[in-house]
């Protein structure tokens, strides 16, 4: 057999030049943008997308990889090569790009492509394909490969900060008027992920309480934090960051980050100003 090549989609939230070091290509969804299509950190980058929904009445709106497209990709690999595949895809439960990519995974060979719910989203996504694509390059099988995405799947925690309740309101998560007490007040929502899924976990009084809960919740649910690389996003405020970045080491001694700016994929539904923090919980017994 040939080599095991990489596979994901820009959900991940990592930079393009990052992923190529890992020799790993990416999948770029569509979101349409004032009747622009266009593909998220391909045509338009994070900064651009957030200048764009900024202005009044502006609502992004994205669309799942389709099969057509995972097809042509997948067939040419397994035509000219004999290589394996495994794609890693974005959470099932906020998208439908892993089942178009199962379609097309069968219409192939289904020996020799996996496809693999991350159950995740943005850089929590995106430190399971860091620890698959290290895997790969230290020569691990694909069973041990696969393995090792499995046990992140597992493991990996989604802490976030909501930016702005607005971008909630208009994906119909919440009403307008919860949306216009929430932002009077200056709450802000602390959410999770629970299997691939979003779901509130507690709300706190101002960004500085947030940013505290946050790390008091990676404190009681992580394990050796200071020895994990630690995965950090943010929407449109990269100081804000780099802040929490500065906690975290001062609170945990961590040294290893992934810091990068969430793109269309997941601002279209969170807005500027939003943050999470990604980490491990103890190994599954």
């Amino acid at each position: 057999m040939g080599k095991i090549r990489l596979y994901v989609d820009n959900a991940c939230d990592l930079d393009t030049d990052f992923l190529e070091q890992l020799q790993v290509k990416m999948f770029y969804m569509p979101v349409t943008i004032k009747d622009r299509t266009y593909r998220d950190r391909l045509s338009i980058s994070p900064p651009e997308f957030y200048r764009l929904i900024s202005e009044p009445g502006v609502i992004p709106m994205t669309a799942q990889i389709t099969p057509v497209e995972f097809r042509g990709e997948f067939k040419q690999v397994i035509e000219e090569s004999d290589d394996e595949i495994i794609y890693i895809a974005f959470s099932s439960g906020l998208s439908g790009t892993y089942q178009s990519a199962c379609i097309a995974r069968d219409m192939v060979d289904p020996r020799r492509i996996t496809v693999i719910d991350s159950r995740s989203a943005s850089v929590g996504y995106g430190l399971t394909v860091i620890r698959a694509a290290r895997d790969i390059a230290a020569g691990k099988s694909r069973e041990e490969v696969i393995a090792g995405i499995n046990d992140n799947i597992t493991r990996i925690q989604h802490i976030f900060i909501v930016g702005h309740f607005d971008m909630l309101k208009r994906g119909g998560r919440i009403s307008a008027a919860t949306a216009t007490l929430g932002n009077l007040l200056n709450i802000k929502l602390i959410a999770h992920f629970v299997d691939g899924k979003i779901y509130p976990l507690e709300k706190a009084h101002g960004l500085k309480k947030a940013k505290k809960r946050q790390l008091d919740i990676m404190e009681e649910r992580g394990y050796q934090l200071s020895e994990q690389l630690i995965g950090i996003n943010h929407s449109n405020d990269l100081e804000g960051a780099l802040e929490i970045k500065k906690l975290i080491e001062d609170r945990f001694g961590c040294r290893e980050f992934v810091i990068s700016e969430i793109g269309a994929a997941i601002g279209s539904h969170v807005g500027s100003g939003t943050y999470s923090v990604f980490f491990l919980t103890p190994p599954k017994k």
